[in-house]
């Protein structure tokens, strides 16, 4: 190359490099304008799309209180007061029209490349304060007019993350408020177009205090018939404190599954109360639980069918209903309940102070059990109506269990074997109808039998023990002369035919009083008869 080539290549080579370097920065700047234009209306824009997507998606009025844009690591994205309002007031329990659903605060973010993208997709919504309205069921027509509105839906989510979510069902039902569910934290992911969302969910329950984690599918959302929604999963329930519930302690856990529609949960699990007891008596029973039940979700009543609970070692199975009330505000249980073979002394350690349990043996019984709603111990608002039947009873109190001995030896016309200091320990059975209410046991018609000797008595009983009264009459087989010995056995033999009546060698009035520690039986001669204690059944409210 010649020199003069050389110096001509020297020269335009420096010129060509900074044509290139000229054209590089003007391409920078234009692209740094650009996107420092569409940075600078983010704002709006993202503000307008989300509006359009959540009113084309929900075909609602939408309002949004406040939007802002960040530029920290890519678009970060807030805002606050978000409300989607459907044809009415789906709540009118509380002031002003509600929305649908409201969202307390809002945030996401994305990168520069996915909001150029249309539509914007975004991997993860995180929520504060969702609250979910459900129209009452008469009017859940207006649900329908919020599928697809036709609109272009110009931002796509991935997920949702929620803290402290209310869903709220409310009714038009008289006498009852609306359904609430206080969610601590709720985790949402779609799996699919038109397909249901994955939930992790984690409640506080308010009554039994208690932790709720829940997990599974709900969805796809049937706008047409929201009761339709299907719904499935698995639940623990963890340290529930019975202690909140006034008359009864204990420390509750739980576990099951469910599935079905949002107004036909079916639901089996089990619960485990290692300390469960009740007020009146104050002692620790180990109580198991196995239940199968039906769950409206749109309205929180609950139907078992059936539960069987384990105390001790006796089984106590019951069917019936949970229904949620607002005047008083609770919930009314109306059950079945039946106990086929179990141990009487269980139950009295459940439910009677005295220990140990004043009477042994095996039980058969039916009541209906009625729980009221409202503020008093439960003990105080439990209703009972039913028969029983225990065999093969025993007392545990030798002084007691002595007088069950002498009765049925002296009745059988073995008055010296009624006074030896042998134990003979006779079984006695008994059988008849209750009713409880305020803590007092009532008894109709009960029947108590030894060997020898029938009773029919009618009379209270209190669950703490303090009270007796029964009244009635005892039949036995021998004549009164041949119940005692001696000179008085020749004294009574005038009397014999004027106590001995309809077929039996004796017939006395009887009575039973005192405490549970010191009951006193006796004749009751003074008496008048009370039939009225024949009628002691209570109206159960429908």
């Amino acid at each position: 190359m010649s020199e003069s080539q050389q110096n001509s290549h020297r020269k335009k080579t420096p010129v060509s490099r900074w044509h290139w370097i000229v054209g590089i920065a003007l391409l920078l700047i234009v692209v740094i304008t650009v996107v420092g234009i569409m940075i600078f209306n983010a704002r709006p824009i993202l503000r307008t799309r989300v509006i359009e997507s959540l009113s084309a998606r929900f075909k609602s009025k939408v309002e949004l209180d406040a939007f802002d844009v960040s530029l920290v690591k890519g678009l970060q994205v807030s805002g606050e007061g978000l409300r989607l309002f459907g044809d009415g007031d789906p709540n009118n329990h509380e002031p002003g029209v509600q929305p649908l659903i409201g969202v307390a605060e809002f945030r996401f973010g994305m990168g520069i490349l996915d909001f150029l993208r249309s539509p914007m997709r975004v991997k993860t919504v995180y929520l504060k304060g969702l609250r979910l309205n459900l129209p009452p069921r008469e009017q859940r027509g207006q649900m329908k007019n919020m599928g697809p509105a036709g609109g272009k839906i110009k931002i796509l989510v991935d997920s949702f993350v929620c803290d402290e979510a209310q869903l709220i069902i409310n009714t038009l039902r008289p006498g009852k408020l609306p359904l609430e569910f206080d969610i601590k934290s709720l985790k949402m992911t779609s799996i699919g177009p038109d397909g249901p969302m994955h939930f992790d969910a984690d409640l506080t329950n308010p009554k039994p205090v208690g932790n709720v984690l829940s997990s599974g599918l709900f969805g796809p959302w049937q706008a047409d018939s929201p009761r339709d929604t299907a719904v499935s999963g698995t639940y623990s329930f963890n340290h529930a404190d019975l202690g909140t519930i006034k008359g009864i302690g204990g420390i509750l856990s739980s576990t099951g599954e469910y599935g079905g529609t949002l107004d036909n949960i079916i639901v089996d699990g089990k619960t485990d109360t290692p300390d469960f007891r009740i007020a009146t008596s104050g002692r620790i029973v180990p109580l198991h639980t196995e239940f199968h039940a039906i769950v409206d979700g749109t309205s929180g009543d609950t139907y078992l069918q059936p539960v069987k609970a384990k105390i001790l070692n006796s089984w106590v199975v019951a069917n019936g209903s949970v229904v949620q009330t607002n005047d008083p505000k609770g919930h009314r249980v109306e059950l079945d309940v039946a106990i086929e073979k179990g141990k009487i002394e269980d139950l009295l350690k459940l439910a009677v102070r005295t220990d140990p349990p004043i009477m042994t043996g095996l039980v058969r019984l039916k009541t209906k059990f009625y729980l009221t709603p409202g503020e008093p111990d439960v003990p105080n608002r439990l209703k009972l109506a039913g028969t029983f039947q225990v065999s093969g009873a025993h007392f545990p109190d030798r002084k007691l269990q002595a007088k069950v001995d002498a009765l049925s030896r002296r009745s059988q016309g073995k008055p010296k074997l009624a006074e030896d200091k042998i134990p003979d320990d006779v079984s006695s059975d008994l059988k008849g109808s209750f009713s409880l209410a305020n803590g007092i046991i009532s008894f109709s018609d009960l029947a108590f039998q030894v060997p020898g000797t029938r009773v029919n008595l009618a009379g209270k009983y209190s669950l703490d023990g303090n009270q007796f009264d029964f009244h009635g009459k005892a039949r036995m087989d021998a004549k009164l002369s041949q119940m005692v010995t001696g000179w008085k056995a020749i004294l009574l033999k005038p009397a014999d035919p004027f106590f001995s009546k309809n077929g039996a060698g004796t017939e006395l009035p009887v009575k039973v009083t005192g405490t549970k520690s010191e009951p006193h039986f006796g004749s009751d001669f003074g008496h008048k008869d009370d039939n009225s204690g024949k009628n002691a059944k209570f109206s159960q409210r429908k």
